[in-house]
């Protein structure tokens, strides 16, 4: 191999090992992560909404169970930040 083949070939390879370092594929801690985020996302308002819930039923109580709205609403929010940051996720 000529001294101008093998420049060609190490400035190719170059150049492939720096594309996949700059832009790396699809990763599966990746994917964990991205689903351990969700989790977080959904799990932390449900549960606020919950406390939020019984510290209310006990001060202010009503016909209707604070808990179980609260709760449902923090499903709600935690729904949306979860879609929100898939959004995001798959614009990268």
């Amino acid at each position: 191999m000529s001294e101008h083949k093998k420049a060609n070939q190490i400035g190719r390879d170059a150049a492939r090992k720096k594309a996949a370092r700059d832009n790396p594929g699809p990763s599966p801690l990746r994917g964990i992560g991205v689903f351990g985020m969700i989790g977080w996302a959904v799990a932390v308002p449900t549960v606020g909404g919950a406390f939020l819930g019984l510290w209310l039923d006990r001060i202010a109580p009503q016909d209707f169970s604070w808990t179980i709205a609260l709760i449902l609403g923090g499903v709600a929010i935690g729904g949306f930040l979860a879609w929100r940051w898939i959004d995001k996720e798959k614009g990268e």
